[in-house]
């Protein structure tokens, strides 16, 4: 059986159709063909990404895989597919983040545009998809960071009241430096309150559009930029009163699920060189993955980035199957952002520690990755953040079920109209799940899955005897490790369900709750360390912590899936 991880050299896409196929297909020849050196020297030197845009437009890359159907002139291959867009960021994510971050901004940039009942604007985007061009989001300044409540872009009426001029910079604001259409975050000058946003287009090429620099050193041009008494005329306007604030938020909701999945990727080509470097490095008279640790650390670095992979795959079932009706995404968007990006930071140290001095080299696509890896929990809201909003569901998680038709696979050639439909923002305390509790009954035989779900239950059983206080709600540090507890339940479950449709190798499996076991300890280890602790909930944290089950046989089978990575993939030069 073939495994999760993308390899260039076999994945064939065979679960597409036809002309999603040929793309992938086509991208990873595209960035085969570059060659490993040609590819490392770009990011060395900081080169703009331009001839990975003239591929992209050459293949209408962009307006194939981001056009929603309605705007795509009945074009059945041009269409905005959830599933394909993942495969296409692990794509990106294996060869570079810069190219992964071109598109990521694009989407991020388009989805105001997509929100919005701006007929003009939509079908302005879908041709300058066509003919090859980028977006960019406007929303970040540089005094408010994540605060989007807060902007300082001011729109002033114009004295015959039909438009607007528009002042004011925005910060940290990929593709800015050549975006066709940007999407613009700002408000009012007459009217206060929520009632004064706009979200607007702007164009990078207009003279009152004054570009200020990148602000990072890289391939990815991250600008500043300042719209100084820019024009902005009926046309322009994307969405005005909170219906602009919502569509902020929910513009991030659907840029986030491709935060895990370039992780993902980054995460798996930095494997495979790890692996076939160790395998074949002589130490001290053996080669070094006969060291026992080194195998630890090998072992335990693919069971999280399989656990990666299957949380990522299964989440996207849901987006895509979303409604008003059932908006499970909610939780499980956060948790793709904040957990698996997270666990690729978890995932690139072990290897580091592997590779040594090998993974600063700069003829290694490792050192490339090991710089960026840390970009990807730190974008579209800190992990901080996203575990806050990870809380709001855990009552209704745990203590009030309800019933939903279970949810397939989701690689069909459909259009996910919904990304660009979900309405209001708020309203997270009233999402119901089905019962997580399912998921793990399935699979309770496999020893670490039982000795994790125990832990589990533990968790639903303290919120119910020793909940945390009103003081301690109002503690974040306190919190967030109760946020932390509570991910690890719904990102086992997901992955259970992933597992299950995979048939995946229950070998792997038991490894990953292993990991599980040994995270869920550590965080109650710490919950018992907070100062605010009541007596109650120190005793509980002791009684959380588990052991693993122990299976020597087992581990080594896993390590062997591992051992022969080696040469499974090498980027030719």
């Amino acid at each position: 059986m073939r495994g999760p991880l993308l390899n260039p050299k076999s994945n064939d896409y065979a679960q597409f159709d036809p002309e999603t196929r040929r793309l992938l297909r086509a991208t990873i020849d595209f960035f085969e063909s570059y060659g490993k050196q040609r590819l490392l020297q770009a990011d060395l030197d900081a080169e703009w990404v331009a001839d990975f845009l003239e591929f992209q437009k050459k293949e209408k890359l962009f307006a194939t895989f981001l056009t929603p159907a309605a705007y795509a002139d009945g074009d059945e291959n041009r269409r905005w597919d959830g599933a394909r867009n993942a495969a296409l960021s692990e794509i990106f994510g294996f060869y570079g983040l810069a190219y992964w971050y071109a598109e990521q901004v694009t989407i991020l940039g388009l989805g105001p545009i997509w929100m919005s009942a701006n007929e003009k604007a939509k079908t302005k985007a879908a041709q300058q998809l066509l003919d090859g061009e980028v977006m960019a989001f406007g929303l970040s300044e540089r005094e408010h960071g994540a605060d989007v409540y807060s902007t300082d872009m001011v729109l002033t009426p114009d004295a015959d009241g039909q438009g607007f001029t528009a002042s004011g910079t925005k910060y940290y604001i990929g593709n800015g430096n050549v975006a066709g259409m940007v999407s613009v975050f700002g408000r009012r000058s007459d009217i206060d309150g929520p009632e004064g946003y706009v979200f607007f287009t702007a164009d990078s090429r207009h003279p009152n559009y004054k570009l200020i620099g990148n602000v990072v050193h890289g391939q990815m041009y991250v600008s500043t930029f300042e719209l100084d008494g820019y024009p902005v005329t009926a046309d322009d306007i994307l969405h005005t009163g909170p219906e602009a604030f919502a569509a902020a938020l929910n513009t991030v909701n659907v840029g986030k699920f491709n935060l895990c999945h370039g992780s993902i990727g980054m995460c798996t080509h930095s494997l495979y060189e790890a692996i076939t470097h160790s395998n074949n490095r002589i130490l001290y008279g053996n080669p070094v993955t006969d060291f026992s640790h080194v195998q630890g650390n090998f072992v335990d670095a693919y069971a999280r980035l399989t656990a990666m992979k299957l949380f990522s795959d299964r989440a996207i079932d849901y987006f895509r199957s979303a409604s008003r009706d059932d908006r499970r995404y909610l939780l499980f968007n956060p948790v793709t952002k904040s957990k698996v990006t997270s666990e690729g930071e978890t995932v690139m140290t072990l290897l580091l520690d592997v590779v040594a001095a090998k993974g600063y080299e700069k003829n290694t696509y490792f050192h490339q990755a090991n710089r960026f890896i840390g970009w990807l929990p730190r974008l579209e809201g800190t992990v901080h953040v996203n575990v806050a909003q990870i809380l709001k569901f855990m009552p209704n998680y745990f203590f009030n079920p309800a019933e939903y038709v279970d949810i397939a696979t989701r690689n069909d050639a459909t259009d996910d109209a919904f990304f660009f439909a979900q309405g209001p923002v708020g309203g997270a305390g009233k999402v119901q799940f089905a019962d997580w509790k399912a998921a793990y009954e399935s699979f309770r035989d496999v020893a670490n899955v039982g000795v994790f779900f125990r832990q589990a239950k533990a968790l639903q059983s303290l919120l119910e005897t020793a909940p945390p206080t009103a003081e301690q709600a109002k503690d974040l540090d306190f919190v967030l490790t109760i946020g932390h507890l509570f991910t690890l339940v719904v990102y086992g479950q997901l992955i259970l369900e992933q597992a299950a449709a995979t048939s995946l190798d229950l070998d792997v499996l038991n490894r990953i709750f292993d990991f599980q076991i040994r995270d869920f300890s550590g965080y109650a280890v710490s919950l018992y360390g907070k100062p605010s602790a009541t007596s109650e909930q120190q005793e509980w944290a002791l009684g959380a912590v588990r052991r693993p089950a122990a299976d020597a046989e087992s581990f080594d089978r896993v390590w062997q899936q591992v051992k022969v990575l080696d040469g499974a993939y090498v980027m030719p030069d």
